[in-house]
């Protein structure tokens, strides 16, 4: 799918879709096909390769540069229903700034762009390609640190359900949100290395608040890795926590289980001598049934006693 938008002035930032490609536009280019790819480089003059790129969901974040077409590749957060839960990932969004275009291409649609488009971004302008691009990559951090912030409250909600009722489903869902903030902290580490590259770059040179704007964003994504460090670090102590207690709970069933086979074990003793075929005590007894039940009784209280002493029953 490509989409083309045009802001109509600096004065006004209103983005109006367009059929064709003008000078200052924003190509935004979501899951295309290999026609669509080839159309755009024609027109665009950016290598194929360049378009391809970022359309690898294995592709690490990185910058090119080829004749006057710089291409930024960068690890962006988003969501997804799986089993009925919110999941979290990242995948690469490529941004190709050219001579007369700006161009995104992303494998899936995006909040972070389709914010752009519905306007919540101000001072946002198509033809101001390097502050286009600086303005994608602060609204990247603040996803980061918005998913973020969901996955700890989410954390802390199955931890309180954990604490009610141990269930495996609740367990899962920890460990996926463990996985998730793995994602989120090697895309981040990866992010920070390119911005401190984009530092280097000349069109960051060109307007020194853009300068400031990208060293603002490389704090935010410093902060969203540190963040993303302690949630780990909680979410693992907090996995191992529950693993402890399980493996506790199991221990104290296995004991109360060890316990009332012993005591299980004391009339089946006494049953079964006293159903062997040979001379025994109190056989000519009239009452003997009454007297072996009753020593059975007092040993399993002794025995009951003595485990209960050594804390076997809880």
């Amino acid at each position: 799918m490509i989409q083309i938008y045009k802001s109509l002035s600096e004065t006004d930032a209103t983005l109006n879709s367009i059929d064709n490609l003008e000078p200052g536009c924003w190509i935004n280019i979501v899951a295309p096909s290999y026609e669509e790819l080839v159309l755009i480089s024609k027109k665009t003059g950016v290598p194929i390769e360049f378009l391809r790129a970022p359309l690898d969901d294995e592709e690490t974040s990185r910058i090119d540069i080829e004749n006057n077409n710089i291409l930024v590749i960068v690890d962006i957060p988003f969501t997804e229903m799986e089993d009925n839960s919110l999941t979290y990932d990242t995948y690469p969004l490529g941004i190709i700034h050219t001579e007369k275009e700006i161009i995104t291409i992303c494998l899936k649609n995006s909040k972070i762009l389709t914010d752009f488009v519905s306007g919540k971004i101000k001072s946002f302008y198509s033809f101001k390609k390097s502050r286009f691009i600086l303005q994608i990559l602060n609204r990247v951090s603040t996803y980061y640190l918005l998913y973020l912030r969901q996955i700890d409250k989410k954390s802390l909600m199955i931890e309180k359900r954990l604490h009610r009722s141990m269930k495996n489903r609740e367990l899962i869902q920890l460990h996926s949100l463990e996985k998730s903030l793995v994602y989120f902290s090697t895309s981040l580490k990866s992010n920070e290395a390119t911005l401190e590259k984009m530092l280097k770059l000349d069109i960051m040179q060109k307007y020194s608040e853009d300068k400031d704007v990208l060293e603002d964003v490389i704090i935010e994504n410093k902060q969203a890795i540190e963040m993303t460090e302690i949630y780990s670090n909680i979410l693992a102590s907090t996995m191992d926590f529950f693993a402890s207690v399980i493996s506790n709970n199991l221990n104290i069933v296995m004991k109360v289980l060890a316990s009332v086979t012993i005591l299980l074990a004391i009339p089946t003793i006494m049953g079964g001598i006293y159903g062997m075929n040979i001379a025994l005590p109190f056989q000519d007894n009239p009452f003997a049934f009454y007297i072996v039940m009753g020593l059975t009784i007092g040993i399993c209280l002794i025995v009951a006693a003595l485990l209960y002493k050594k804390d076997m029953f809880s």
